[in-house]
């Protein structure tokens, strides 16, 4: 495996280490329909970590994730990204989204999909040569299995490919942070476990950091430093939950008994929240 570490060039430097969201209070809908998705979250994340909003469908964290990034805006609260307000950092391309669909651009072939942020983000283009773009972009498409279907098209591709272009156009992005909005939730079970592993992989290499939204307990476990459960509606933060299972984690660790315990530690902490 070729070591990427230092030729996917982020955009700009970072002013803090940090991801911070203090009071964060979210509604949507007026009147009698107003509704609370978020009350009073805070959160706080160390640059370079993997961090998993974990919880059913409607208990906030999708709409959390949106707001990160500058998507969405939050109705009362602060919310930082290494010194930057998330539409800043949007702005400024120091945030890479992978929504649950791959959002491959139909007419263009893996390679030149991977290559859309550079395209868009012009002033990164002027910081890296094409040498060097062209160098950073083969090999996340190596590292991503790829390689073979740069020049195919998102349709020639079964669902699991998609995503795997999905993900490399995240990491060709470069931007320090990666929000990723339950990325597997459409895949079968065999593809879901061997996309978790690669991520994995580019993550450790990489170590952008990761906020990870996701239904499974497991999955949360087996990716994360930290899991953060949510509570029913209102979204609010019931606990976090730090997973000091050894890295590199491979698929043996899912057959542990640690590994059992933690994933019944996240389950228990989501039951309690939800009582």
């Amino acid at each position: 495996m070729t070591h990427i570490a230092a030729t996917v060039t982020e955009p700009h430097p970072r002013a803090d280490s940090r991801i911070i969201v203090r009071g964060v209070h979210k509604n949507f809908g007026s009147g009698r329909d107003t509704f609370t998705a978020l009350h009073d979250v805070d959160l706080e994340i160390q640059e370079g970590s993997f961090t998993t909003l974990f919880g059913p469908s409607g208990c906030g964290k999708t709409t959390l994730l949106r707001i990160l990034a500058g998507l969405q805006t939050q109705d009362s609260g602060e919310i930082s990204l290494f010194g930057q307000t998330p539409r800043a950092a949007t702005r400024e391309k120091n945030i890479a989204w992978i929504p649950q669909s791959s959002a491959l651009l139909p007419w263009r072939e893996v390679r030149a999909n991977a290559l859309l942020s550079k395209v868009v983000n012009r002033r990164a283009d002027r910081r890296a040569s094409p040498k060097r773009v062209d160098q950073e972009v083969e090999t996340v498409l190596n590292e991503m299995g790829l390689r073979d279907f740069a020049r195919s098209r998102p349709s020639q591709l079964s669902g699991g490919m998609r995503q795997r272009a999905s993900l490399a156009r995240g990491f060709v992005h470069g931007a320090p942070v990666m929000l990723m909005d339950e990325p597997f939730s459409a895949l079968d079970e065999f593809t879901r476990e061997a996309l978790r592993y690669q991520l994995l992989d580019m993550w450790q290499l990489l170590r952008k950091t990761v906020v990870f939204v996701t239904h499974s307990a497991s999955e949360a476990v087996l990716l994360s430093d930290r899991v953060v459960v949510m509570t029913s509606r209102p979204g609010r933060i019931h606990r976090i939950i730090d997973v000091d299972l050894p890295r590199p984690r491979h698929a043996r660790l899912e057959r542990s008994i640690e590994f059992h315990e933690k994933v019944t530690e996240v389950r228990n902490a989501l039951q309690e929240g939800w009582s």
